[in-house]
């Protein structure tokens, strides 16, 4: 008895610590389960979820095929937006055999509540907080069950982009959804080389007033951008649009775009006051798109029995009650994957147990990863569409309706989706379709912009702030037609400032700026650093003769070019006069010989084929040399006096003759230009025999020719002397290389056809080896630039431009045309082609030739043996070079012609009896009667 006593205390002390130990365990199929849900019940947000929530839980429960006897039950708490209240609940919650949370709605309270589920392995599905940086690495069991801002952002990019804005203002709540949400807006503007150019962050409490805000937006509007992003919450965002509307900035010329904050509420509390509505016209919004469906549709309807029209249902209702249907389908995985809901306490809050705070309490989900992953691995189809988690744990499909504010309500005016950007056809449809991101393929409907237009905002303006433009000019001490400082004042000009000034009152809009001289007066300044001045933020603008070349352009923007530029090399050039062998001019070297060789060539070749059967081409060896030389010599002039018997040298004669018409005809062109023409001749041809030689190069000081003579063409740098005058142009040309000075000067064409004008002794030589042009320089993306290029098209249409030229730089007194410059000879690339074909020709023929020697040795017999064979190899070649030598036996060819004359007359005479009979039977009676 005592050992049975003792076995029934060892079983009840056991029982009691498995009831009462460090976990608690239920049935793995219990009869319910408790999931929590943390939001603000009075926002326009909290107020649709806690009815979709309730509703949710209502059909999952009246659902049989799911959950299969287990009850779900939700344990709904007010975090009143409040990070405080929400991590006190959230700990409440861990008192409780809670599996999941729903929520929070506010993307602050979420990063906190995070930590918590994070350490307690509780899986946290937030269908209203879209801060992009709750990502997976940092709080692996939140997970959001909406679309992320870093989509919406990438949509309000795209519409950035679409109309042609490059720049916006951000007014944003300064907590972590705002902080963020503006940080991955300026992500996806720098994408489409767009930028934030001002953003002013909002207090998140409840004391920001209606001052505080009438000073920010005064700062707003004194700003360059037009363009305004609104991320904030509804209650500080209506406040702004008021104040804004009584500034007069929601008239012509702005735009407003807000995020989807302002859709939950026309969505839910529609329609709003008149006074509301008034302050919102023309503004641009998103709103989660939600594909349309029966379920969707049926409970719209339902929606509207329960709230009695009190009540809309916006889309983030949509997700809460999703988000339900999420859980049930997880947990119902769970349970046939075996789990089991079990707690553990939570070993690291020993240490205050006794701390009053009842910390001991929470415990850790035991399998919360298990139903993490069921959740992240689910797919299923609910009112918001499919709902399927990608690699990154987002909703896979991301995308929104953009609307538009006009009346009493609003429309929308196309859709977005990372799949195939802006459209006017749902997205569901097009995603049957292969992806197509063009530009040309994306497309909005009209909108009805701030101030009641149809016109597209310009999206900018000249900030209002009191500033000037600080633009540089830069200070030159030669070439002053260009540019140039009045002594003793602070006013510029030149060419390049007339073009300026007069682009400028050509724009629709009034621009304050002042001259900045660059420049110590004494050398040119350098370009390179002018314009970099404007990516440090010294200058707002350059305007001069700033050539627009590539490394430039990468960190600016120019406007179009107002003159075409190019770098030339300018050299000094000689008279040179017709000598005595003047003749030999128009032909190169190699020219001369190749056509020498080539008579001697055809010659040799016509006297082989002709010398078996013309009596021209045979003769003692002496004069058979003599005639290859006349004959071919003669071929230019067409006099040579030797009739040609063979086919295929009269077919090689006429190629020839072709060749020496064509020849001939250049020759004469060009003898007739260097003996009529005056030419000058300089011993640099162009940038290639500058490059070739040895001989010092000069630059205009400062110009970015140095660069790439250095770099581009790779002249060393011990070769290039900086000119700064065209004085020193002068002087280093003159002197030459031999005497301290150059042997050419590379400079822009603009600069040397002004110094051209005064000195007739240079010329230009070559070609423009750079095609650039001159422009105004601006920071990047900088709207003015594109206004100022249209500026000057128009000067350019309208004849100005022109003028403006005129009046600077139409001043030479001499040529610098380069027609005039030694021409230059004719080469045998000119002329290859036709002396291939000449070639061909003869190596076709004598191919024939020897081919027809080679039958005639096989087939003519020889002495002591049989056709084809010979005593030895050199008989042979002493046969077969007799045969070629030998003459052809006239009387085959004379019997030939007369077999053919009789064939002919005879086929005339039966002709002529056919055509004529009476004459026939007269002949035959004379001849009988003579008999």
């Amino acid at each position: 008895m005592d050992s049975i006593r003792f076995g029934c205390w060892v079983f009840l002390i056991c029982l009691l610590l498995s009831t009462t130990g460090y976990s608690r365990n239920l049935t793995s199929r219990p009869a319910v389960v408790n999931i929590g849900a943390l939001f603000t019940f009075e926002s326009s947000i909290g107020r649709v979820a806690k009815i979709a929530i309730q509703e949710a839980v209502k059909d999952v429960n009246a659902n049989s095929s799911i959950l299969r006897g287990t009850k779900l039950n939700v344990d709904m708490r007010n975090s009143n937006c409040s990070g405080f209240l929400g991590m006190v609940e959230a700990l409440r919650f861990m008192e409780t055999d809670i599996v999941a949370i729903i929520g929070p709605q506010s993307s602050v309270v979420a990063r906190i509540i995070s930590h918590v589920t994070n350490q307690l392995q509780v899986p946290l599905l937030s269908f209203a907080a879209t801060d992009p940086s709750l990502n997976s690495l940092q709080f692996p069991f939140f997970v959001q069950t909406t679309h992320s801002d870093l989509h919406q952002m990438a949509a309000i990019s795209d519409v950035v982009d679409y109309y042609g804005w490059k720049q916006v203002t951000a007014i944003y709540i300064d907590d972590d959804y705002g902080r963020n949400g503006m940080s991955a807006l300026g992500d996806k503007l720098a994408e489409r080389r767009c930028r934030i150019s001002y953003k002013v962050g909002v207090p998140p409490d409840s004391g920001v007033n209606r001052t505080d805000i009438l000073d920010m937006l005064i700062k707003v509007a004194s700003m360059e951008s037009r363009v305004i992003v609104l991320h904030v919450n509804p209650d500080v965002g209506f406040e702004v649009f008021s104040v804004a509307n009584r500034l007069q900035m929601m008239g012509n010329g702005w735009v407003w775009i807000a995020t989807n904050w302002l859709s939950s509420v026309l969505d839910s509390a529609s329609p709003l006051p008149s006074e509301t509505m008034d302050s919102i016209q023309g503004v641009l919004f998103f709103r989660q798109h939600t594909p349309d469906s029966d379920r969707k549709r049926a409970f719209y309807s339902r929606w509207r029995k329960l709230t009695g029209g009190s009540l809309g249902l916006n889309s983030y209702g949509l997700y809460a009650y999703d988000s339900v249907w999420l859980i049930a389908h997880a947990i119902d995985a769970f349970f046939n994957q075996g789990g089991i809901i079990s707690f553990t306490n939570y070993s690291r809050l020993r240490s205050v147990k006794d701390s009053g705070l009842h910390l001991e309490a929470m415990s850790i989900f035991d399998d919360g990863k298990l139903l993490l992953n069921n959740i992240l691995q689910s797919n299923l189809v609910g009112l918001t569409g499919r709902i399927k988690f990608d690699t990154d744990r987002s909703l896979i499909l991301p995308a929104y309706d953009v609307n538009n504010v006009f009346g009493t309500g609003f429309k929308r005016i196309g859709y977005w989706s990372n799949y195939s950007g802006l459209t006017v056809v749902p997205p569901e449809i097009l995603y049957t379709k292969p992806p197509n991101r063009s530009s040309a393929n994306q497309e909005l409907y009209k909108v009805i912009w701030p101030g009641d237009t149809l016109f597209t905002p310009r999206g900018w303006a000249f900030a209002n702030n009191g500033k000037q433009l600080r633009i540089g000019v830069p200070l030159r001490v030669s070439f002053r037609e260009f540019v140039s400082q009045a002594r003793g004042t602070d006013t510029f000009k030149g060419f390049c400032i007339d073009v300026f000034t007069s682009a400028i009152t050509l724009l629709p809009y009034p621009v304050q700026y002042q001259f900045i001289p660059f420049g110590d007066g004494k050398n040119n300044p350098s370009y390179t650093e002018l314009v970099y001045k404007i990516t440090t933020g010294f200058f707002d603008a350059v305007v001069g003769d700033v050539a627009i070349v590539t490394n430039r352009t990468k960190i600016l923007d120019f406007t179009q070019p107002y003159v075409a530029s190019g770098l030339v090399v300018v050299a000094p050039f000689r008279k040179s006069n017709s000598g005595a062998w003047a003749f030999l001019g128009p032909f190169s070297a190699r020219l001369w010989i190749v056509t020498g060789c080539f008579f001697f060539v055809v010659g040799l070749v016509v006297w082989i084929l002709e010398h078996r059967i013309n009596d021209e081409f045979r003769g003692p060896p002496k004069r058979q040399i003599i005639t290859v030389i006349w004959f071919s010599l003669s071929t230019l002039f067409s006099t040579h006096r030797e009739n040609t018997m063979s086919t295929l040298a009269r077919f090689v004669l006429l190629i020839w003759l072709f060749v020496v018409l064509i020849i001939n005809s250049n020759y004469t062109a060009s003898l007739t230009s260097i003996l009529t023409v005056q030419q000058l001749s300089s011993h640099i041809k162009g940038i290639e025999s500058l490059k070739e030689s040895d001989e010092p190069v000069g630059y205009q000081v400062g110009s970015f020719a140095e660069y790439y003579l250095s770099e581009e063409i790779g002249i060393s740098k011990s070769r290039l002397v900086a000119l700064g005058s065209p004085e020193e142009y002068a002087k280093a040309l003159q002197l030459g290389p031999g005497k301290g000075g150059v042997a050419a000067i590379v400079d822009e064409r603009p600069y040397v056809e002004l110094f051209l004008a005064g000195q007739c002794t240079f010329r230009i030589v070559g070609r423009e080896f750079t095609k650039s042009g001159w422009g105004f320089a601006f920071p990047r993306d900088s709207p003015l630039a594109v206004d100022m290029s249209t500026a000057i098209l128009a000067l350019s249409e309208n004849g100005d431009l022109q003028r403006i030229h005129d009046k600077w730089l139409m001043q030479s007194t001499c040529s610098s045309d380069t027609s005039e410059l030694e021409a230059d000879k004719l080469y045998l690339r000119s002329f290859w082609g036709l002396f291939l074909l000449c070639g061909l020709a003869c190596f076709i023929s004598l191919v024939i030739y020897v081919l027809q020697i080679i039958r005639l040795f096989y087939a003519a017999p020889a002495e002591s043996a049989s056709p084809g064979q010979c005593p030895s190899r050199s008989g042979c070649i002493r046969r077969l070079l007799t045969l070629m030598d030998q003459k052809e036996d006239p009387t085959k060819n004379a019997s030939k012609r007369r077999k053919l004359e009789r064939s002919l007359s005879g086929k005339d005479q039966d002709g002529e009896s056919l055509r004529n009979p009476k004459k026939k039977e007269t002949e035959r009676t004379i001849g009988a009667t003579s008999t």
